[in-house]
């Protein structure tokens, strides 16, 4: 019998004891799906008179906590802000109308974004419960919620540390002068030099990408054997993931001071540095051009949303894993709000330095196009080929500059009109290369590597940027590697180094499927198909179940005792109506759009040395789409299961533990308050384990705040905790 409960506090009280077996039973530590309502005998959905989602106050369960506010902060942005900060949230500026899109951005942020983000944070926080637990405890039907966000966590987690391993493989190329990405390979053939024909056809730091780093196969049909160096990255990818959360919070919080700041350092010095080059100015001004038109599109509201879907983490189970080691009273609003405004900013931060660095490749890229047509119009005009009064007289070739290049290519294009397409000359313009989408690894490991290769100090740049993204990539990793084991850790008291070290393992096994030389194909399968429908059902059954199931005034008035403050109205609707709606809405023109757009991958085609689109064959469709059947099969089973109690859960039998300590408890009473603790009401008319509340309102309701007091045991401020979270 835990230390608090009411009936330990009224051995030493004058005041008559009238709880029943119930209440006891209410009082007694949350355990999931058994500590649920329904393990109180009560109908499926039903609660108590009285009773609240949430769990007594009082009860002090150990778990450890932050040490303090600032570690906790830090690890829900180093969770949030990841990679796709750096290359998708550019990727979808510059395709969906730049500045223009950064408007249905921030109103989909405030609509879906911090509204569901508050609400993870909110229950992970009062229920002090990993995702599965958090939902048994909600909903026990819905209780697949967890199950669901745990699998995708680790599907997520499969392919995402392997990037984290292209990061590291790269890092360590990288203190090497010049880079090796910075030329083509020369080939000898006896006395005659030749440069590489599949890096001629293509580029130095693609060749590098495709046939150096991954040494990839032209078709996902030919796995082409384990890629030793990827498979080593990888190796050491998990072994760093799994030492940042062996320890649980007391290590991964500290890990964050350096994980989550250090990629802001980097990113302040790219832009400085990126604004003094050439071009930069160009980049930033088409990024912000905003196209108005582009907003009529549904297609750009689709991805916005999808991006505040993925950039704060909602689903994965990290929120709430990472708020559940929160004191009770924290103030998860203004955390909500932060961490949310903060995600917002990182995206447009890392926007600046991507288009500043790409507005000097850009013009890099647009001088060597004039040199080499310069080259080839002095040809023609040596050969005979061009007349020499095509030239304007003021044209000097030793210094030809863009504005000159493009003057001379519409004089050349207007007067040999029939024959223009033979002479082989391009317009060279600067806005054609800027608009030249690049997004995911192409724009980390292509363009960007492309663009430090002309930097002065090109190693020292190469190495901050590949370890600005192994510390994003190690901060996301822990986010989702916490929202694995901590609802494994509710459910199963085992030691938590021992958990850690054999799911590094395995995730470690099944990673070698992505170090193929076919292996970026999978990852592009497992971004694709694993996350994003799954994702978004599962957000959306953790809305309704709160909302519609649970209820929002009462889940209101819970925020309310918990935070010492009602919530803004706002809220109430946003996850009664407006996030609902919005998120049916995506649901649906994601199966649209999976349904229309044919399934399939960019394959790399050597001979050619470009990319080339192939459909998937049947077999790897029919894995596409069973990742997202089995990520989304607890929620159907589990329900059954519940629903028609298919499987007794042994929630009506007391654990012979939990008898004895009740009746030692009892022993103690005095013996006319035992004949009383007995003989007590029926549990529906007993009294509430919970402070009474008043009833909540609703919007423009009117009713006091009030401060419950949660006795004596209630700590203020965070707490240290030195032993793991394992031995508790």
């Amino acid at each position: 019998m835990p230390k608090n409960t009411k009936v330990t506090q009224l051995q030493h009280s004058n005041e008559p004891v009238t709880e029943s077996v119930a209440d006891l039973l209410s009082l007694e530590q949350p355990m999931d799906y058994k500590s649920s309502q329904m393990s109180m005998g009560l109908s499926p959905g039903s609660i108590a008179p009285g009773k609240s989602l949430l769990p007594d106050p009082d009860a002090e369960d150990g778990r450890p906590a932050w040490n303090n506010k600032l570690e906790y902060i830090l690890a829900q942005v180093g969770f949030s802000v990841g990679l796709g900060n750096v290359w998708r949230f550019p990727y979808l500026c510059q395709k969906n109308g730049g500045g223009a899109y950064l408007v249905p951005y921030f109103i989909l942020l405030l609509l879906i974004g911090i509204p569901l983000f508050f609400l993870e944070l909110a229950v992970g926080q009062r229920i002090r419960r990993g995702s599965i637990g958090v939902w048994n405890y909600v909903y026990p039907q819905l209780g697949g919620i967890g199950v669901s966000s745990l699998m995708v966590c680790g599907f997520v987690g499969l392919y995402y540390n392997v990037i984290i391993g292209w990061s590291i493989f790269y890092f360590f190329q990288s203190f090497q002068y010049p880079l090796p990405w910075a030329e083509c390979p020369i080939q000898r053939n006896g006395s005659q030099v030749i440069v590489e024909p599949e890096c001629e056809k293509s580029s130095a730091t693609t060749y590098f990408w495709y046939r150096q780093a991954l040494n990839i196969t032209s078709t996902i049909n030919d796995t082409g054997g384990l890629n030793w160096k990827m498979t080593l990255s990888l190796l050491v990818a998990w072994i760093l993931v799994c030492l940042a959360v062996i320890k649980g919070i007391q290590s991964s919080g500290k890990v964050m001071y350096f994980s989550s700041l250090f990629p802001y350092v980097v990113l302040f010095c790219f832009l400085v540095r990126g604004l003094m080059m050439k071009g930069a100015v160009d980049g930033i001004a088409h990024m912000f051009t905003p196209k108005l038109e582009k907003m009529l599109e549904p297609q750009v509201w689709r991805e916005a949303a999808t991006q505040v879907f993925f950039a704060l983490g909602l689903g994965f189970g990290g929120v709430i894993a990472f708020s559940s080691y929160n004191k009770r009273d924290n103030n998860c609003h203004f955390d909500a709000a932060l961490v949310s405004i903060i995600n917002f900013l990182t995206s447009i931060l890392a926007t600046l330095v991507v288009f500043a660095v790409l507005g000097f490749k850009a013009n890099v890229m647009n001088e060597k196009c004039v040199v080499e047509n310069a080259e080839k119009i002095l040809s023609y005009l040596n050969t005979g080929v061009l007349s020499k009064e095509l030239v304007p007289p003021h044209i000097n070739f030793s210094h030809l500059s863009a504005q000159d290049y493009s003057e001379m290519y519409g004089v050349i294009k207007t007067v040999k009109e029939d024959s223009f397409g033979q002479l082989g000359l391009d317009p060279c313009i600067l806005e054609d290369e800027l608009n030249k989408a690049v997004q995911g690894t192409g724009l980390a490991f292509i363009a960007f590597t492309e663009a430090m290769t002309h930097f002065p100090a090109s190693p020292f740049w190469s190495v901050m940027f590949f370890f600005m993204l192994i510390n994003l990539g190690l901060g996301s990793m822990i986010g989702t590697m916490t929202g694995i084991t901590t609802p494994i850790l509710d459910a199963f008291k085992i030691r938590k180094e021992i958990l850690c070290v054999v799911c590094c393992i395995i995730a470690f096994l099944l990673g070698l499927l992505f170090v193929q030389r076919s292996g970026n194909y999978f990852v592009t399968m497992f971004d694709d198909y694993s996350a994003g429908l799954p994702l978004t059902v599962v957000v959306i059954l953790e809305n309704i179940s709160v909302a519609w199931i649970y209820g929002t005034k009462r889940f209101m008035q819970d925020l309310e005792d918990m935070l010492g403050f009602r919530p803004y109205a706002f809220y109430y609707y946003m996850w009664r109506y407006v996030s609902p709606a919005i998120l049916v809405v995506l649901i649906i023109s994601t199966v649209i759009e999976m349904a229309v757009s044919p399934a399939g991958y960019n394959a790399w085609v050597e001979s050619e040395g470009s990319e080339q689109f192939h459909s998937y064959p049947p077999w790897a469709l029919a894995m596409a789409y069973a990742l997202i059947v089995v990520a989304m099969l607890p929620l159907p089973i589990i329900y059954i299961v519940r629903q028609f109690n298919l499987v007794s859960d042994g929630s009506n039998k007391l654990s012979v533990s939990y008898r004895k300590g009740m009746m030692k408890d009892i022993s103690n009473l005095e013996e006319q308050d035992e004949q009383r603790f007995i003989l007590s009401k029926n549990p529906s008319e007993a009294p509430s384990p919970m402070p009474p509340h008043r009833a909540y309102l609703g919007p423009g309701g009117t009713q006091e705040m009030t401060n419950t007091n949660y006795g004596t045991s209630t700590k203020t401020g965070y707490q240290n905790i030195g032993s793991p979270e394992s031995e508790l």
